[in-house]
């Protein structure tokens, strides 16, 4: 690993975080023990430091360490639970930047003064965290906003904090075994893709209006819409919406609001984001879910996002219903299938864990089981038994363990698995629903005009074949009768495929001349034809599937 000098502090302060939490080795193999004095090592070893101490020590390394602390919460099978709680509570809560600069930052991004800009605009930020800080204000037509404000230089900072991450994780990827399992170039490049997303303020633009609009149909839920003409890569404004933190919502609070129905429709709004449209909000901690003044929840702070393919989808609806129902040897068997199975999986020892966990989980009410925890501790142990789980499913473990407490503070009853299996078929016909849109269609009828448009030729190559006796097949056989055999079923078949297919193709081709004779409004000749293929077709497939059995037998 080539050391550079501008990054021997940030060597330094990672170099005590791997002695301080018990990987003095890696700093030992790294090289990176010379630039830790003595007394820091004893004094680091010295303690026994606890899973909360380390998030307290990434929020003092700064903002690229709080969001890459957020990162490693969703990697259970990289760090112990203790650890993982600790760090899916990490808040990068500082201290706010000056007015001065706020307005320097605003000028600069929007091109004019600040209070040609907006109306009024209040020094004093409502939240202030490590990449940006908000402010109350009002356009000049006196529309309400909130102004999110990028800190000075932290791109530059973060930069810096990237490449001396870079060049220790290679070195750990390369020389150590550790590096080799967990591949920490992998898990950095994640965190490199999430954090510069985050920097990029018209990126949060873009997901908050995506959100608005996949979420429309939930009347419970509201998304605030960003100014497009107030927002830059630094500086994101916004619809302002009054509320209040979930957290801190008191008692009489809590009985004039119709909790359940509000967590039953959060979820639901979740299990769509991420089982129908593939995108969805990926940090809904209590922070960023608030109660507006009109009974309804506001999703804010759309930083932090997550994509899942239509394939994943699939596998993570079932994946859900196979934990919510207690189905382990479903849900390990579609774990392995979802993730990338290492040399040394051992698929025994993780289907036996896993059924354990489940058994564990039997002896609780239904209300006292988290979903999204026993989905962290199945990747967990996917992890520890030689299965790389995909990101995605990390990420939802970490959504639904957040939604679990979000749902439980609006309504204590609240029963997340009963609200999986009631939103299931509903999902799944909207899935359906989506495969069919026009868009799916089109698509369909443009391949079955390929399929048609090169069905003659094709057909007519093997006809070239079969006439000119060079038709070949490849076989692994010394019995010669039974391959004559099978060569004249073949031509059998094929003859009779290739009938059908003209068949069908005259078919098609007299559907678009009119005749007297019709059959329900259509030409009567072309659906006779349809008939008979469709019988022709019934009667081939019998006789492959019944005859070929009964001859394998």
């Amino acid at each position: 690993m080539g050391i550079s000098l501008k990054h021997v502090k940030r060597y330094k302060d990672i170099a005590w975080l791997f002695m301080k939490y018990g990987r003095s080795s890696l700093v030992k193999s790294a090289g990176l023990e010379s630039v830790l004095d003595d007394s820091e090592s004893a004094s680091a070893q010295e303690k026994d430091p606890k899973a909360a101490e380390l998030a307290d020590d990434l929020e003092k390394m700064g903002p690229t360490f709080v969001k890459l602390g957020q990162i490693l919460s969703t990697r259970p099978d990289f760090l112990p639970p203790p650890y993982i709680e600790a760090l899916s509570r990490l808040q990068d809560k500082v201290e706010p930047f000056s007015f001065e600069e706020v307005e320097k930052v605003i000028s600069v991004e929007l091109g004019v003064r600040m209070s040609r800009a907006f109306s009024d605009f209040d020094p004093t930020p409502i939240a202030a965290a490590s990449l940006g800080q908000v402010h109350r204000a009002a356009l000049r037509d006196g529309r309400p906003v909130a102004v999110k404000v990028q800190r000075p230089a932290i791109r530059e900072r973060i930069t810096e904090d990237l490449e001396a991450l870079d060049e220790i994780a290679e070195y750990l990827d390369t020389h150590t075994q550790m590096g080799k399992r967990y591949e920490f170039q992998r898990i950095l490049e994640d965190f490199r893709k999430s954090v510069l997303r985050e920097l990029d303020y018209r990126q949060e633009a873009r997901n908050l209006t995506i959100l608005d609009e996949n979420l429309r149909d939930f009347d419970r839920i509201v998304v605030p819409s960003p100014i497009d003409d107030y927002t830059t890569s630094r500086v994101l404004t916004m619809d302002y919406i009054r509320g209040k933190k979930i957290t801190s919502l008191g008692p009489l609070a809590r009985m004039e609001m119709d909790g359940g129905a509000l967590a039953e429709q959060l979820f639901k709004a979740y299990l769509k984001q991420v089982l129908v449209d593939g995108f969805f909000h990926a940090d809904p901690h209590p922070g960023n879910v608030f109660l507006t003044s009109d009974g309804r929840i506001a999703l804010i702070d759309l930083g932090m996002t997550a994509r899942v393919s239509p394939e994943m989808q699939d596998k993570l609806l079932k994946f859900l219903l196979a934990v919510s129902e207690g189905r382990a040897d479903d849900a390990a068997a579609i774990s392995i299938e979802m993730g990338e199975p290492r040399d040394d999986f051992d698929k025994a020892e993780f289907s036996r864990r896993v059924v354990d966990l489940a058994g564990s989980q039997q002896d609780k009410n239904l209300e006292r089981i988290d979903v999204g925890r026993l989905v962290l501790e199945v990747t967990r142990v996917a992890g520890e038994c030689g299965v790389r789980p995909p990101h995605s499913l990390t990420m939802l473990g970490k959504t639904l363990l957040n939604l679990d407490q979000v749902g439980r503070a609006l309504d204590p009853k609240f029963d997340p698995n009963a609200s999986v299996r009631r939103n299931a078929a509903e999902i799944l016909q909207q899935r359906m629903l989506k495969s069919v849109s026009p868009a799916s269609l089109f698509a369909s009828v443009v391949e079955m005009k390929d399929f048609v448009a090169k069905l003659p030729g094709r057909a007519g190559k093997i006809m070239d074949a079969l006439a000119s006796n060079e038709f070949e097949i490849k076989v692994d056989t010394i019995d010669e009768k039974q391959l004559m055999e099978g060569f004249q079923k073949v031509a059998n078949r094929i003859a009779l495929g290739l009938v059908l297919a003209a068949m069908i193709v005259a078919a098609a081709l007299l559907m678009r001349v009119e005749t007297s004779f019709t059959i329900v409004g259509y030409p009567g000749f072309a659906i006779l034809l349809f008939i008979l293929v469709t019988v022709g077709g019934a009667a081939l497939v019998l006789n492959i599937v019944f005859h070929d059995e009964k001859k394998k037998r």
